[in-house]
């Protein structure tokens, strides 16, 4: 069986964990640091979360915590 993982900043699924920029192996339930939710939506965002967010990608927009999970951080 392959195991797939996900980036708990974007989203993005691969095999090999150098692709991302946070992984998180998917058969393990993402559990929300912020609000303590458990999800298999690695984009989950709850309110304590939403009022981290201090950075967005200027070349895609995501938001971000931290810009180091982000290729092209600006602060907002």
């Amino acid at each position: 069986m392959t195991k797939l993982h996900t980036c708990k900043s974007c989203g993005k699924v691969a095999k090999d964990l150098g692709h991302l920029c946070d992984p998180v192996e998917i058969k393990k339930a993402f559990i929300c640091e912020d609000c303590g939710e458990s999800s298999m939506d690695a984009k989950h965002i709850c309110k304590p979360k939403l009022g981290k967010l201090k950075y967005t990608c200027k070349g895609c927009g995501r938001l971000a915590v931290s810009s180091d999970n982000l290729c092209n951080p600006k602060k907002i």
